[in-house]
């Protein structure tokens, strides 16, 4: 596997010379955060952020992501102009020489927490999400960015269009989306790679699809090819108890399925509830030792990267995207697997 790290472009205020000091660090996974998904990513963009990282030693490995039009994800009459445009970026991304692009049909909103402040018990902040909860937010306020898109007015009214789609038109929408752009993905030789719905469960009346084994399953069958994989979570997967992620990543890895890695760790607190926590397994439910031996059993050789860590020594971040936590992670991860390896020689 190739160790990577997010990075939120220019405007982070954790910079390329940070990132490049973490041991292991070999790629950046990052994108066009300014371009909406009605406009076309430009390719000089992409050279220019790409230009920037490899002045740093290091590879623009996966770009994450290239976002799916709202009305592509609700089937509108108009979707094929926005897929049209989606492909243009594509084409694009792929003609700078990146090989791995992250997308997701989260219908309305991307992934979502009820807290992005939740103090634990050693003082440090992570993100919470209780279920309960969901419907006392104001989807206005703190929340991650993706709301940045709506006004008030609009999000409402994207609610409501979302909530009308069934489960079965999601899984028609996203299958009429596959099969126009994993051929294209084939020609350029990008591995596509969808992210889990993140929690894995309806959230306000939306339906979401891709979240467990079963639907993983019925995911990869709707286009058969190697481009059309996944982005496997351990975090968005794992925040429902009932999906085992070592026994996914035997699965999809053992099929050439899996193209992207994201590992965090999180805690389940009751039903549709939990936090997330420090990488070490310890912190939290799920087990990062068979996590990690899982993908070197499969032979994995794509991009991984920490996802979510915590809030640590007082840093102000992007929530979710602190470095000083992922920092720690990518060492844990690294470690286990430096043992992993030198124990299966």
């Amino acid at each position: 596997m190739r160790m990577t790290f997010r990075w939120f472009g220019p405007s982070d205020p954790i910079t390329l010379q940070h990132i490049r000091q973490i041991p292991g660090v070999e790629g950046i996974v990052s994108s066009a955060f300014d371009i909406p998904s009605d406009e076309v990513i430009p390719a000089e963009a992409v050279l220019e952020l790409k230009a920037m990282i490899e002045k740093q030693s290091m590879t623009l490995d996966c770009f994450e992501s290239i976002p799916v039009h709202d009305n592509i994800k609700l089937g509108t009459d108009d979707r094929d102009r926005y897929i049209d445009i989606w492909l243009e970026s594509l084409r694009n991304v792929a003609s700078a020489g990146v090989r791995t692009v992250c997308y997701n049909f989260m219908l309305a909103f991307d992934w979502l927490r009820t807290d992005l402040s939740m103090r634990l018990e050693d003082g440090s902040k992570a993100m919470q999400y209780q279920d309960a909860e969901v419907a006392k937010m104001d989807m206005t306020g703190d929340i991650p960015a993706w709301s940045q898109k709506y006004t008030p007015e609009t999000l409402a009214e994207m609610l409501k269009k979302s909530r009308a789609v069934s489960v079965e038109q999601l899984w028609a929408n996203l299958e009429y989306f596959l099969k126009r752009v994993v051929p294209v993905a084939e020609e350029l030789g990008v591995k596509l790679a969808i992210h889990p719905d993140d929690p894995p469960w309806p959230v306000l009346g939306i339906n979401r699809i891709i979240t467990s084994m079963e639907n993983l399953e019925r995911f990869v069958k709707l286009v058969d090819s190697p481009n059309n994989g996944l982005a496997l979570c351990s975090g968005s997967l794992g925040a429902n108890p009932e999906n085992d992620i070592p026994a996914m990543i035997r699965r999809f890895g053992g099929l050439g399925r899996i193209n992207f890695m994201h590992v965090r760790n999180l805690k389940h607190t009751g039903e549709k509830e939990f936090h997330e926590t420090a990488h070490y397994s310890p912190c939290g439910n799920l087990d990062m030792y068979e996590i990690m031996k899982s993908i070197h059993d499969t032979g994995f050789t794509g991009p991984l990267r920490p996802d979510h860590g915590r809030d640590v020594w007082g840093e102000v971040r992007t929530p979710g995207y602190g470095l000083y936590d992922r920092a720690m992670g990518v060492n844990y991860i690294l470690g286990l697997w430096e043992a992993i390896t030198k124990a299966s020689l």
